[in-house]
């Protein structure tokens, strides 16, 4: 298998969807290829914060700069990924005064708008803030969901031309002459694009892009380059509610568990930075789950009463030129590089694009496909922060159109947060459209949409919808995700699928298995191992269950029909040892 294409972008996060989406829009004859589903890495890791700025207003000014600038451009063309929750930055009686107004005057500098509240301001903006907060710097900070962010990037992409292709990983890169000339990349299950899982295909390319972020490094070596990414690992830990409806950050210079960032039916606590070697091999543990809940209970206390439904980790893809030595990996620039290898590396053919984050993402993408384009002889300018991203087109009044379709809140309102301009479009539907998942009110029509465009990765419907990233993670809707899969694909896929998606789910509550979230582990562990013999149970697979009498409770003479015979204890009803971390 071959295939040729203009530019080829390597990584599936904000910035390579961002990129395909740039360069598609230009005109451009882009392929896009992922590993793993979309927002595969950093992205889909991260604790969903639209930064203003404010967390770097001090340490980092242009970074602050660039994050304020987008900031308000992605308001504008991604409005139904973003939920306008503004931000504090509250001082509690231990903080430093000459660090607040250091902080208050730095953003000022930046242009961010910044005002100072009391504290009871501040706790009438948000009521479980501690009663000892004195006073807060008030912020335009804001919550997004990066999910929905990439699909709609990748999709724009896909109307413009482009290609995405995922589950597609790159095993070489290929060099001839002295110059890069493509990528060799594996198939797997569950792929989106005109490809068959399971072989490997030579992709040839004018121009390769670099945009795997923490990986960048393994990419680059694969060419025979040095691309100087240090790993820096942030675990975040998942409430099973809203604690506070605006972002809260503590007012200090840095430190870990230093941010609560409400998201959907959840908030997120974060997070950690230690460097690391291996973007792969760094699992959260306990002990950095409850320094989460402990340290960021002195800001809000209530934190203290909530049930933590999960943990999951990062590696931000930090990036530091050669010769600078910063020991600290909380010293080291968010900015964002553009690495010409040609110029560089004597290499032609491959640029990198590493550093930065989600919220400067379009900006990193408008950079390198202006670089791209002035390779390739293309002469069009950039619309990325001018042409809203599918979903965001017209927005209107959304909760008016979630009662022309007769959806009662939360269920309207959570729809229209997700679908966006897309509602009536999705919504539409000639038959029953019940929620499938109550937890985050998604509905059959969601499912049966988000599979179109996915296929048979539930996880990947996952992303696209929210089911099954709710208080029972998934526990009361899995099955059901998977019955929306017929009449399209088989039992044994759904199956599968159905295994998939509920192991990475348990992956991210191993940490946080303690108090009421065990018990809700208990009961799901239940459902999905007594229900379909999900459980493997040698009794029920050698037939000797008598199901048609399971309605009438006993046999004449009173006995219990029961199986005989122990089920082995599995997580959900399959075994699994993976470590790793998945979003709420």
């Amino acid at each position: 298998m071959s295939r040729t294409t203009e530019a080829l972008v390597v990584g599936g996060g904000s910035t390579g969807c961002g990129i395909a989406r740039d360069l598609a829009m230009r005109g451009v004859d882009v392929t896009l290829v992922e590993k793993g589903n979309l927002t595969h890495g950093t992205t889909g890791r991260m604790h969903g914060l639209l930064h203003s700025g404010g967390r770097y207003a001090v340490s980092d000014q242009a970074s602050a700069t660039e994050c304020i600038e987008e900031n308000v451009v992605l308001r504008e063309i991604a409005t139904h990924c973003v939920e306008e929750t503004g931000g504090l930055f509250v001082k509690r009686p231990e903080d430093s005064e000459s660090y607040f107004q250091e902080k208050l005057e730095g953003c000022r500098a930046c242009e961010i708008p910044a005002e100072v509240l009391s504290g009871a301001e501040a706790r009438e903006r948000e009521p479980y803030l501690a009663t000892d907060v004195e006073k807060a710097i008030a912020v335009p900070d804001a919550a997004i969901d990066p999910f929905r962010l990439c699909v709609a990037n990748a999709a724009s992409a896909e109307n413009y031309g482009g290609e995405v292709i995922t589950h597609a990983e790159v095993t070489d890169v290929l060099v001839e002459a002295g110059e890069v000339v493509g990528v060799e990349v594996r198939h797997g299950e569950g792929g989106r694009g005109d490809v068959t899982p399971g072989p490997t295909e030579r992709i040839t390319a004018d121009h390769v892009v670099n945009a795997t972020g923490a990986w960048a490094g393994q990419l680059g070596a694969m060419a025979g380059v040095d691309v100087e990414v240090r790993p820096s690992k942030g675990v975040m830990t998942v409430m099973n509610t809203r604690q506070v409806d605006t972002v809260v950050n503590r007012c200090q210079p840095k430190g870990d568990a230093d941010i609560v960032v409400p998201h959907e039916t959840a908030c997120i606590l974060g997070t950690t930075d230690e460097e690391v070697d291996d973007p792969e091999d760094y699992p959260e543990e306990r002990w950095e789950v409850d320094l989460m809940v402990e340290e960021l209970a002195e800001l809000v206390p209530v934190l203290r009463e909530a049930r933590t439904l999960r943990s999951f980790w990062g590696v931000r893809p930090l990036y530091e030129p050669p010769g600078t030595g910063t020991e600290d990996p909380t010293d080291i620039t968010r900015d964002f590089f553009l690495l010409d290898h040609a110029d560089r590396d004597g290499l032609p053919g491959m640029t990198s694009i590493v550093g930065g984050k989600l919220t400067t993402y379009r900006m990193m993408a408008e950079d390198i496909a202006d670089h791209v384009c002035g390779k390739l002889g293309v002469r069009a300018s950039c619309r990325t922060a001018d042409e809203p991203l599918p979903g965001s087109e017209d927005i209107g009044d959304l909760h008016a159109v979630m009662d022309e379709f007769g959806l009662r809140s939360p269920v309207s309102r959570r729809s229209a947060q997700r679908l966006g301009s897309r509602a009536g479009e999705v919504l539409d539907t000639d038959g029953p459209n019940p929620t499938v998942c109550e937890c985050e009110a998604v509905t059959r029509a969601e499912v049966r949409d988000a599979i179109d465009e996915a296929g048979r990765d539930l996880n990947a419907v996952r992303l696209r919808t929210r089911a099954g990233m709710g208080t029972c993670q998934g526990g009361f809707c899995c099955h059901r995700m998977a019955a929306e899969l017929e009449p399209g694909f088989d039992a044994d896929t759904a199956r599968e699928a159905l295994d998939e998606l509920y192991q990475e789910r348990w992956k991210g509550q191993r940490h946080a298995l303690w108090g009421e979230q065990l018990s809700q582990a208990m009961l799901n562990h239940m459902l999905h191992a007594t229900t379909m013999n999900r459980d493997g149970d040698p009794a029920r697979l050698d037939g000797e269950v008598a199901f048609d009498e399971f309605d009438t409770g006993t046999d004449a003479g009173g006995a219990d029909r029961r199986a005989v015979g122990e089920s082995p204890v599995a997580d959900g009803g399959r075994t699994g040892d993976e470590e790793g971390s998945g979003w709420p």
